[in-house]
């Protein structure tokens, strides 16, 4: 399994993309507290199938939700045997959604609980949840692999910094509306990602829970609200998209199906970056396709969609004159510095990259050379590679190439094949 990867099959026909991780991870936490709560069954169609999801699936069953699939539907029910353990064990694997989203929801509760997570998991930075825990009397405990808390967390005021991850912002708009009195988040920093705490609002009002007066900077949570079982269709992730897309605007014939054009996804900015950069974007009976003939270099500033940076930075290190990457710094503290990462490993493709404390500079060159790549644990890097591999003259090998199923499983199946709807 940890044997290097060749790349050299390149998409084309049509990719059917997964379902979108961001809201997969919201739509099973609401279903699944509308199940604990005791309103009946959801369903959720076509929810996505990764590491990342099947923590979040896991964490809620130790909660007391039950989760069954039906074709491409998912039942959402109440476990009648919930677990009666003296502390529960929530498994989040390499998650930061899982544990930041259900760090909060498990401290409701005058129980104990053990976050375990892998990889740079408990690295990444927690800070702001130990500081308003230990602020409302809940135990919190951290080790190097786990996580220990216990509740119950009171309503109030919630102060925290908005431009660490907007993830701590979500867990607690999750979590808060359940206890008996009202709650207030203020920031006391500008809201970055901005485009996450949206989709967590959009999903949580779908389950009939609401947030008043919101704006981003403060958020109004009335408590005694109950979340309400439904049915919900989760869209096609536009972070996996641009993948194929950037692949599309480096000559593949590939175009990528199951996607929404009117999104609050934020990495659904990649369409106007790519047109920005000189590509061509068509909508035809539900298929989204990119093209270019010669892309052009661009300055962004990437703090409200972080995900995208791999890709950016490989089609910038194609793009005709000098790119600059900008507000990245959060970069360096997800499942890799993925800052270092992209300028280590375009470095050794033969790609011009001058890495800043929060910047990437990269100077196009029309072809890379090709050679050995490591994705540093990191599956939106091991997916970037595949993508400069298009345009690299020698081949690509690649170390890591496994680390796709934190996100998406079947990445190489699709990269590497002709696929036809």
């Amino acid at each position: 399994m940890n044997n290097p990867k060749t790349i050299n099959h390149f998409p084309s026909g049509i990719v059917r993309i997964p379902a979108s991780k961001s809201l997969s991870h919201r739509a099973v936490i609401c279903a699944g507290l509308a199940a604990i709560g005791g309103d009946g069954q959801s369903h959720l169609n076509q929810l996505g199938d990764s590491e990342d999801i099947r923590a979040t699936l896991s964490c809620m069953e130790t909660l007391g939700a039950q989760f069954a699939n039906k074709g491409d539907e998912t039942l959402v029910r109440k476990n009648i045997k919930p677990s009666n353990a003296t502390t529960l064990i929530m498994d989040c694997g390499e998650s930061g959604s899982t544990l930041r989203f259900l760090l909060p929801i498990a401290a409701l509760q005058d129980k104990s609980f053990d976050f375990i997570g892998h990889g740079r998991l408990m690295k990444r930075p927690l800070e702001i949840y130990e500081r308003l825990f230990t602020q409302k009397n809940v135990f919190y405990e951290k080790h190097d692999h786990k996580l220990s808390v216990k509740g119950p967390l009171t309503a109030g005021e919630f102060r925290l910094a908005g431009n660490v991850s907007s993830q701590f912002v979500s867990g607690l708009l999750l979590a808060l509306p359940l206890l008996d009195m009202d709650s207030q988040i203020i920031l006391d920093t500008p809201l970055e990602s901005a485009a996450y705490v949206k989709l967590t609002l959009d999903v949580m009002r779908h389950f009939d829970v609401n947030i008043l007066n919101t704006n981003s900077e403060n958020y109004f949570i009335p408590g005694g609200q109950h979340y309400k079982a439904k049915k919900y269709q989760v869209e096609g992730d536009y972070s996996q998209a641009a993948f194929f897309l950037a692949a599309g605007a480096l000559g593949c014939s590939v175009s990528c199906a199951d996607m929404q054009t009117e999104s609050h996804q934020g990495d659904a900015a990649i369409i106007s970056l790519l047109e920005k950069m000189g590509a061509e974007i068509t909508w035809q009976d539900g298929i989204l396709t990119a093209s270019s003939k010669k892309l052009s270099a661009i300055d962004i500033n990437v703090s409200e969609i972080p995900d995208l940076v791999p890709v950016l930075a490989v089609l910038c290190s194609i793009a005709e004159g000098t790119s600059h990457i900008t507000g990245a710094g959060r970069l360096r503290m997800k499942e890799s510095d993925r800052l270092h990462a992209m300028s280590t490993e375009l470095t050794k493709l033969g790609a011009k990259v001058t890495e800043g404390l929060d910047s990437l500079e990269i100077t196009g060159t029309p072809w890379l050379e090709g050679g050995a790549v490591d994705a540093h644990g990191d599956h939106r890097i091991a997916m970037a590679m595949a993508v400069a591999a298009i345009r690299c003259k020698n081949p690509v090998t690649l170390t890591g190439w496994q680390h796709v199923n934190k996100s998406y499983p079947d990445f190489w199946e699709d990269f590497e094949k002709e696929i036809a709807i």
